[in-house]
Parts: structure tokens; sequence; C-alpha cells
């Protein structure tokens, strides 16, 4: 049973960085995809970052790009989330996720609507305020 665990959310001054962790248990995370969501109060779901290792490759939501950075040790079944220059808007929980992606597929989208993510952790809290 896949398993995911959220820390490192906190009260930030806007302008300020934070780090999320996901560590993941219950799979081998070489074969997984793993992404970063968030949700505001009153709003959807938003795709934050993604990890593809099945794709080699990163990807970012519009509003986070170029301030926040994915990575992941498949070692330690662990991703991050490094959130720069960071805004009120930014205001979230933030929420990590698996999905199953063996293989190799160059330039497959790794937020896709044909291939959803399905292993959510609880998530953490990240507060943006002065």
């Amino acid at each position: 049973q896949v398993r995911l665990v959220e820390s490192g959310g906190d009260l930030v001054q806007p302008g300020g960085s934070l780090r999320l962790s996901c560590v993941a248990s219950g799979l081998t995370l070489d074969y997984f995809d793993i992404a970063w969501f968030r949700q505001a109060p009153g709003k959807e779901r938003e795709e934050v970052a993604c990890f593809s290792n099945s794709g080699r490759d990163t990807s970012y939501g519009n509003s986070v790009k170029g301030r926040f950075s994915i990575s992941a040790d498949n070692g330690k079944n662990t991703a991050y989330l490094q959130m720069n220059n960071l805004k009120p808007e930014d205001a979230a929980v933030y929420f990590c996720a698996t999905k199953y992606s063996p293989g190799y597929y160059p330039g497959r989208p790794c937020f896709s609507p044909d291939r959803q993510f399905d292993s959510w952790g609880q998530g953490t809290q990240v507060t943006v305020s002065s």
C-alpha cells in the first residue's frame, strides 16, 4: 500500500522560501511519477510541479514557473519542492501524489487528464503572510 507523508509547511513572509518534502513508502519511486498539487480555501486544486521518472522530465504550473523547483531522490523515495520568492497567493495546503509510470516515454506530459495521480498524501499547510 502506497503511503505519502508531506512535511515542511510553515508560516513564511512574502519573498521568503520553504522546502517541502514528501516521503513515499510502499513503492519504488523509480517506477512512479510524483507531483505536487495545492488547494486554497474556496479554490480548485491546482497542479504545481511534476517529476516524471518515466519522461525523465519536470513540469510546472504557470503560476510557479521560475520560482519553484521539484526534485526527487529515488534512493530515498522522497520528493522535494523548493519554493522561492513566495507570494500571498501561494498560500494553500500542498499535497504530493504519485502514479505508477513504468517505462521510458520521453516527451509524455506529466500532468495529463488521461493519466491521473491515484495516491495522495494528507497535505502540509503553507501560509504566506507578513
